[in-house]
């Protein structure tokens, strides 16, 4: 049940019906009527732009076509009233009736806010894709929070989902690992580690140099790099994925597909990808300008081989070959999304850390390119996370390298509150996170906040269980408290959607917050008046009708955390 989407619905119909009888011209676009929350709920329940929408083009004043509109809607029973407003709003009341069918509808829903939005169309969502060189930092654990959420949004409106991890594994980086492995394993053996500058510094490699004693022995020691350089790398990123899944694993995160860079390498996929941009028109051998600002890694002021980038929208072409033959980092991107435009996705989402904010217009140009626009590239940027401690900076042990890892966190925090903490801000805003304060029971922690609402409903709820107070029963919607709670319970399943079609997660958890508020008002105000207390001892037919409320937003509380990947709490201890 989509109360919004309901009533939208006769919108349109009366809409059609104006049309039919000359009131406004045929074949006006209707997309952008919107039926939504009013800014004001004392202005009523719902609000439609539908006047403001086909005013200019009727060559009609606003509030005239909301007149003529108003006078169509009220036939609904459902509507009790509709409002002109403004330059041309129409603010609707609906009857007291609908309030109380919501309720009960959402009370014994096992369903309620899931859609067919997505119609099983594929998307395609490649979060974290951390260098395997180390742990998680705390940055890498809010785009796996971000990606995770996002990806099961989507799967909550419709979407078929498949969530990905590209392994860094083909880069020089690897190599890098491969040496600073190397040292630990000297080390191992009873010999002072050399660890040179750009080198993988923590501690962490001590139990893979510690592996690779056990496998090789002490047979390594005397060997020339070329000899063991490609065994130890492919052993250390090995391990380091290992420590990564275990990593995610804590926070709840598991990847469908780990696609490795390296795998595209000396398999023709590179030059098959090219092939394609080639095919169209778009690889060129030439000599880029200088670029302005800050110098990029494959800029050469030789002939290359390019990417016309600009032909799909980016600032300038890009090198996908170097004068010396060897391919960029790019010509392997291109590759692996080639890959996955072949594998049939409709929608390709990328979560990309705040520094690759530079790659966002050339990623989205190739794409454009290899699909010929018919596959969208969606790529969200997660900005910094700063850790407090009761509100002052805080830096963690750095035994582990130097940054925070994802694990002292969770190990600090739990998942759960890791999770919707990381969850409470926009991906492309800052976050700051106080390892103290997100513990604390308090209105201002929006984690115990929105716990505490689950919590007290399950209380309510056991307490009806011990009374024999039946939870099935038709409710009753008096109170104006009471009203603010079923009108919060009615946005949620078109919260989800606009969620899911912006990719933006933390809207749930948003909205989790202020159905909390109205919840725990309405609690405070039971305290007040214990006319509206969901219990009333001894009154068990009173109660009855009142039980279906807080039932109704445990549901909704429920599935939200659930998209959000947290447990809902039983009990507040």
């Amino acid at each position: 049940m989509n109360l919004f989407s309901d009533i939208r619905a006769s919108v349109m119909e009366a809409l059609e019906t104006m049309t039919s009888m000359g009131e406004l011209p045929e074949g006006l676009p209707t997309d952008d009527v919107t039926v939504e929350p009013p800014r004001d709920s004392a202005h009523g329940d719902m609000a439609t732009n539908a006047a403001l929408v086909f005013a200019k083009r009727a060559r009609s004043r606003p509030r005239d076509i909301a007149e003529i509109l108003a006078g169509h809607l009220v036939g609904d029973p459902r509507i009790e009233s509709a409002e002109v407003a403004g330059p041309g709003f129409l603010n609707i009341r609906l009857a007291d009736g609908i309030w109380s069918g919501l309720v009960d509808a959402v009370s014994n829903s096992g369903n309620y806010g899931r859609s067919d939005m997505g119609a099983g169309k594929r998307i395609n969502v490649e979060y974290v894709s951390a260098n395997p060189t180390g742990p998680l930092h705390v940055g890498h654990g809010r785009g796996a929070v971000f990606g995770d959420a996002l990806a099961s949004l989507l799967e909550f409106v419709g979407y078929d989902v498949t969530r990905e991890y590209y392994i860094n594994d083909g880069g020089a980086q690897v190599d890098v690992l491969a040496r600073s492995a190397f040292e630990r394993y000297r080390e191992a053996c009873g010999l002072a580690p050399e660890i040179a500058d750009g080198m993988y510094p923590g501690s962490y490699l001590m139990f893979v140099g510690e592996a690779l004693v056990e496998l090789y022995g002490e047979t390594l020691l005397d060997q020339p790099e070329e000899t063991w350089l490609g065994d130890v790398r492919d052993f250390a990123t090995d391990r380091m994925m290992d420590m990564i899944r275990e990593d995610l694993g804590t926070l709840g995160v598991g990847m469908d597909v780990f696609f490795s860079e390296k795998s595209l390498y000396g398999s023709g996929r590179i030059d098959s990808a090219l092939s394609s941009l080639s095919e169209r028109g778009l690889i060129y051998e030439g000599v880029l300008d200088p670029p302005k600002g800050k110098m990029p890694d494959d800029w050469e002021p030789r002939r290359q081989t390019l990417f016309r980038s600009t032909g799909h929208g980016d600032d300038m072409d890009r090198p996908v070959r170097k004068s010396d033959g060897s391919w960029t980092y790019f010509a392997s991107d291109i590759a692996y999304h080639f890959d996955k435009i072949s594998r049939g996705y409709d929608t390709l989402i990328n979560v990309f850390g705040a520094d690759h904010g530079g790659y966002v217009k050339r990623m989205k140009a190739v794409v454009s390119a290899l699909s010929d626009s018919n596959v969208p590239l969606d790529i969200k940027l997660i900005q910094l996370v700063r850790l407090y401690r009761n509100g002052a900076p805080f830096k963690m042990s750095k035994r582990k390298g130097n940054f925070v890892t994802l694990r002292d966190v969770v190990d600090r925090v739990g998942p759960d509150v890791t999770r919707l903490v990381m969850l409470m801000r926009r991906n492309d805003a800052a976050l700051d996170f106080d390892l103290d304060r997100v513990l604390e029971q308090s209105r201002d922690n929006p984690v115990f906040y929105i716990q505490y609402a689950h919590a007290r409903v399950r209380s309510v709820l056991r307490r009806a269980g011990e009374l024999g107070i039946p939870t099935d029963q038709p409710s009753r919607i008096e109170d104006a408290a009471e009203l603010a709670v079923a009108r919060k319970i009615a946005e949620w399943p078109r919260l989800v959607e606009t969620a899911a079609r912006s990719h933006e997660p933390h809207r749930v958890a948003f909205y989790l917050r202020e159905l909390a508020s109205e919840f725990h008002a309405l609690w405070n105000r039971g305290n007040e008046f214990p006319g509206l207390r969901f219990v009333q001892e001894g009154d068990i037919a009173t109660s009855a009708g009142k039980i279906a409320l807080p039932k109704a937003v445990g549901i909704v509380i429920s599935s939200g955390l659930g998209i959000l990947g947290v447990t809902p709490a039983e009990h507040m201890h």
